[in-house]
């Protein structure tokens, strides 16, 4: 292999350029060619691809976002304007592509090699929901989960005073690990996850619960993907009679520098990327299972009912905030 290409896709999170680092300074390392594809598969189509050298990821390991910029392709999904991409790392001379992103990217990827059999494809999870099968963490979950519990506990001081419940929104459509991990980590009295059917009644029972025995102030932990957090208090407010606030913490999650552990995991998964190539792979994922790196199939990481989401976690998290 002599040329390959990296992109980062869809969702951007903390991490992908330690990535891209990883990518390029292992590719240079065994003497292959790098291309940075910017602004995702927009750029694939575009041609927006240019070579990029040891220097181009120098000074990139912590800071957040991507340097090649993404940008969401639904149109890439058509088979003429995929045909234009793959025309265009042709012209380039690229034999493996390496792509960061969560789940469409990683579709976008599979096509690719199934439609241009000499192009090989890897992909690498990047994105904060930790949604992606085939591995236990994804690149970026670590961070965000940071921000969500630096950003709560401040709040806990102000629900604390005030004697308020605060439910917190996080990002988490269909995935709760944010939710779950950081109502864990800020010892929420609930979460409200995809995963798991709650009864709003209930949530208002413990609620009321707690302020019986003494307790000033509680926290209400809602993924997204589960409802609004104004959704969340007009229910309760049917059932408690509460001071509740939200606090929607948005894009906020997205940002902000990389933890060692996202830019360690970055790094390991890059590499292993190259690896996978180096040997004539295709179509394959890279992740961590138990601490070891591993890569699965497209096929088998699209498998929806492969991701499992730790039901013991949240069980414990109901038993810690009696």
């Amino acid at each position: 292999m002599k040329k390959i290409a990296v992109l980062t896709s869809g969702g951007d999170s903390p991490g992908m350029n330690a990535a891209v680092r990883a990518v390029v300074r292992k590719a240079i390392y065994n003497n292959i060619e790098v291309y940075g594809v910017y602004q995702g598969y927009q750029g694939l189509i575009n041609d927006d691809i240019h070579k990029l050298e040891l220097g181009s990821v120098g000074d990139t390991i912590q800071r957040g976002g991507t340097f090649l910029y993404s940008a969401r392709c639904p149109e890439f999904k058509e088979p003429e304007v995929r045909q234009k991409g793959i025309a265009n790392l042709r012209k380039h001379g690229i034999e493996g592509l390496v792509v960061i992103g969560g789940d469409g990217s990683y579709r976008g990827a599979q096509r690719i090699s199934e439609e241009c059999t000499e192009i090989q494809t890897v992909g690498i999870p990047g994105t904060i929901d930790n949604d992606i099968n085939g591995t236990d963490f994804t690149i970026g979950f670590d961070t965000a989960l940071n921000t969500i519990i630096e950003s709560v506990d401040k709040i806990r001081d102000t629900a604390s005073s005030h004697a308020r419940t605060f439910i917190i929104e996080v990002m988490g459509r269909d995935c709760g690990d944010l939710a779950l991990w950081a109502g864990l980590s800020v010892g929420a009295e609930t979460i409200i996850v995809p995963e798991v059917e709650t009864d709003i009644k209930e949530v208002a029972e413990r609620i009321d619960h707690g302020i019986k025995r003494g307790k000033k102030h509680s926290i209400v932990m809602v993924a997204e993907g589960c409802m609004t957090g104004e959704a969340c208090a007009q229910e309760l407010s049917k059932y408690v009679n509460v001071d509740a606030r939200v606090s929607v913490l948005g894009h906020i999650q997205r940002g902000g520098s990389p933890t060692g552990q996202d830019r360690v995991l970055a790094s390991r998964l890059g590499g292993h990327a190259i690896d996978l190539l180096m040997q004539g792979e295709t179509a394959r994922g890279v992740g961590i299972r138990d601490n070891v790196l591993r890569s699965t199939p497209f096929d088998e990481i699209f498998r929806a009912d492969e991701h499992q989401f730790d039901y013991n976690i949240y069980e414990l998290t109901k038993e810690l905030s009696i």
